[in-house]
């Protein structure tokens, strides 16, 4: 399968030239995903990982619960507020 291809049925999400420009897209998605919730961070791997192993059912019906508890963090409030105020939230940690 070519580099192409791959990008063409979703095997990979994007392409980059060198080994550098790899690791650059690689350091800007890891610090995405670290500007979220430490809460969501953690549930979503969390649900991938249970959901891998179970029924499409089983894993909707876990994920149901996981964000029901998420609601009751104090992680929610605090994203809320920082949409609001089109300011950049700041999530204490686990």
């Amino acid at each position: 399968v070519s580099a192409q291809e791959a990008q063409t049925v979703g095997l990979v999400s994007s392409l980059h030239a060198t080994k550098e420009a790899a690791l650059a897209a690689a350091m800007d998605t890891a610090s995405l995903i670290a500007s979220k919730s430490p809460v969501a961070v953690v549930s979503t791997k969390h649900l991938l990982n249970y959901s891998r192993d179970h029924t499409v059912q089983e894993g909707l019906e876990y994920t149901a619960i996981w964000n029901a508890l998420a609601h009751n963090s104090k992680d929610m409030p605090t994203a809320i507020m920082a949409s609001l105020q089109k300011t950049k939230p700041q999530f204490p940690k686990l």
